[in-house]
């Protein structure tokens, strides 16, 4: 017999005629009518082609095959009751799950570092995978539990996936130190007259920067575009090229280079990030707990 074929609440009921000693003490126990205990022993003896219980006088007695079974069926029961209060309660001290964030590479050197710091004494046993974000299949990722959490911009997601700001970080100007355009303050005028590095991933497109240009009716001029912020800093400390991008990256990225760290002279420019999961994992407690890990680890970067 396959165990798709079996309803285990035949076997809660089975076992709580065992143990109360018949059906209407049973009804009881389980707060069922004696009908309803009645009929889910009918469908047991059917699957399993035995009567399992005899009246002999007011007692209901075990046949040989319930006594058989009853001991393996309560210990069946208890583990998996176990399971579920295990998995509801989740301690992290002592937890080995595993965990997948999705997000950009450029934030797994801004993220990754302090989130292990901070779970290196409260999670010792639990493990991280930091997996490159694929917007396509982020939906479908976060379903299946391939992705536990996803961080990005702003994206057009379903009802069925939560998503909730995390991060509003101001946009800053990299410059060689001794760079002309800093010999007075930085204003948009100044900053327009350069030369400029965009990051990006792709080949083509405006960043947030420019959309944020054109919304004043202006554009800048772009001579080189790569894919890494620490790559932009090293060409920064090399050239007269500036180079924008979020205040928190410039932080990290520009450490080897010692170049100036400048606001953007335009009025609310900002780079949002995100966090996205799957709304069934809305009361999880290792969801819960692990979101807000991120969001404590987010915001001491």
């Amino acid at each position: 017999m396959h165990i798709s074929r079996v309803d285990l609440n035949l076997f809660v009921i089975f076992d709580t005629v065992l143990a109360e000693g018949g059906i209407t003490a049973a009804s009881r126990k389980l707060n069922l009518s004696q009908p309803a205990v009645s009929h889910a022993l009918t469908r047991l003896r059917g699957l399993l082609g035995d009567p399992l219980f005899q009246r002999q006088g007011r007692a209901m007695v075990a046949t040989p095959l319930a006594r058989a079974i009853a001991a393996p069926v309560r210990a069946a029961l208890r583990n998996i009751e176990g399971t579920l209060h295990q998995a509801m309660r989740f301690d992290p001290a002592s937890s080995e799950r595993r965990f997948t964030l999705a997000f950009r590479d450029v934030l797994e050197l801004i993220l990754v570092p302090p989130l292990m710091q901070a779970l290196s004494e409260e999670a010792p046993q639990l493990d991280i995978i930091a997996a490159r974000m694929n917007r396509r299949s982020l939906e479908s990722d976060l379903f299946a539990g391939r992705v536990d959490i996803g961080i990005d911009v702003l994206l057009p997601v379903s009802s069925e996936i939560r998503c909730e700001q995390a991060l509003a970080e101001p946009m800053v100007v990299v410059a060689r130190k001794g760079h002309p355009a800093l010999a007075k303050k930085l204003d948009l005028k100044s900053y327009l007259a350069q030369q400029h590095i965009q990051v990006s991933s792709r080949r083509r497109g405006p960043g947030l920067e420019d959309l944020e240009l054109a919304r004043v009716g202006v554009s800048r001029r772009i001579r080189l575009r790569c894919q890494h912020y620490g790559t932009a800093c090293r060409t920064v400390s090399m050239t007269d090229l500036l180079a924008t991008m979020p205040a928190r990256y410039a932080t990290v990225m520009n450490q080897p280079y010692g170049n100036e760290i400048r606001p953007l002279p335009l009025k609310d420019t900002q780079l949002e990030l995100y966090l996205y999961w799957h709304r069934n994992t809305d009361a999880d407690p290792a969801g819960i707990w692990l979101r807000e890990r991120l969001r404590t680890a987010i915001a001491n970067t």
